[in-house]
């Protein structure tokens, strides 16, 4: 039986197992790497084409659509707010694209026990590995329209899953362990994104995505009341922490756990008027939270996966790249995307690697500080 072709997807996946490798596209030649060289260098200068053979031609542009896409490094734009940007990346770093093949990258986990970063590919309905290389893997297909990702304290992968309405938690010999699927007897919403707090429990976003956008999960009425914070308590108890937040998405906690942020991301349900912030929640104890304070709001767009480096300054996945925040709120600068920013995490041997999901691309840049 021939395999069912879905729309947007990379059909080349629809042949491969989990943990084969991609395929790749042929080496261009010589002449056609020549050409292609040319071809983007009359497109950026406007200078008239040169004269090339038609077949040499056709070779070139479609080698100089790869290179205008992959070539790496590619100096990004770094726009400093505050002079204490500079000690968080030196200028000149450049922006490195690891992966440009994806429908919508998100749910970022560097687990490198699991062979590198985990990467959800939402829309595409898989997860993939791309390891310190730049090899790339099929790691869980389908994935349930798998989205954040985070490890827990025996460092197994835990993942919030749109169509599966679940949190589940893979096991060391790879079986899936189902960590929440309902709340006072009822279905969640859509499990977004999740976080590990210091004392080992799990806490995760619930807004209604998963269930509302046709092509991140399955159409369904909510069945909870509200988008709620969970918290999933080494124990396995489920305590719902916050209602306050109209569409919880981005989820981290400080250094000391001592705060917890979460990104509100109403405003991407066609509600102009919805929220577009960052909030910050004292954490009492663990166990509970008190009244939420605004930390950041957005102009445009919303802010969506959060991250937070070893000195407690936070990443914000945001429209127009990834947002640097200090402690106290101060915006300190932005690493800008050509396509909007869905999600940042901290990983590479060192820690210093900062990757970035947008839209179909997987970038990363080297910072001077750790995650």
């Amino acid at each position: 039986m021939e395999p069912e072709v879905r729309p947007g997807r990379d059909h080349r996946l629809d042949h491969a197992r989990a943990g084969r490798p991609l395929k790749t596209p042929r080496a261009a030649s010589e002449p056609e790497r020549r050409a292609a060289l040319r071809i983007l260098d009359c497109l950026q200068t406007r200078t008239p084409m040169p004269t090339i053979r038609r077949r040499t031609l056709i070779g070139g542009a479609l080698a100089g659509l790869a290179l205008s896409a992959s070539r790496a490094p590619a100096a990004p734009v770094l726009r400093g707010d505050d002079p204490r940007f500079a000690d968080v990346v030196a200028p000149g770093t450049p922006l490195l694209t690891l992966y440009a093949q994806g429908r919508w990258c998100e749910g970022l986990c560097y687990a490198k026990a699991l062979g590198g970063l985990i990467v959800s590919d939402v829309r595409a309905n898989r997860m993939l590995c791309v390891a310190d290389d730049g090899g790339t893997r099929v790691f869980r297909d389908p994935s349930n329209n798998a989205n954040g990702n985070t490890l827990d304290g025996e460092g197994r992968l835990v993942t919030c899953e749109h169509r599966g309405r679940r949190v589940v938690r893979r096991e060391h010999d790879g079986r899936l362990t189902v960590l929440a699927d309902a709340f006072e007897g009822r279905p969640l919403n859509s499990p977004n994104d999740a976080a590990l707090a210091p004392d080992g429990a799990i806490w995760f976003t619930d807004p209604v995505f998963g269930i509302t956008m046709p092509d991140e999960g399955l159409m369904a009425t909510p069945a909870q009341r509200a988008r709620r914070v969970y918290r999933i308590d080494p124990s396995g108890t489920l305590t719902g922490m916050t209602e306050a937040v109209g569409q919880p998405n981005g989820i981290a906690f400080s250094p000391d756990g001592r705060r917890l942020y979460v990104s509100d991301t109403s405003a991407a349900l066609k509600n102009p008027e919805g929220a577009r912030s960052i909030l910050a929640f004292p954490v009492e104890g663990g166990l509970k939270l008190g009244a939420p304070a605004t930390f950041a709001t957005l102009e445009a767009g919303v802010p969506d996966g959060l991250a937070v480096d070893a000195d407690g300054r936070l990443y914000a996945a945001c429209f127009d790249g990834v947002r640097v925040y200090a402690p106290d709120g101060t915006r300190l600068g932005r690493i800008a995307t050509a396509t909007d920013a869905a999600n940042v995490a901290f990983g590479g041997p060192d820690g210093r690697r900062l990757f970035i999901a947008a839209g179909p691309c997987l970038h990363a840049i080297d910072l001077t500080v750790r995650g």
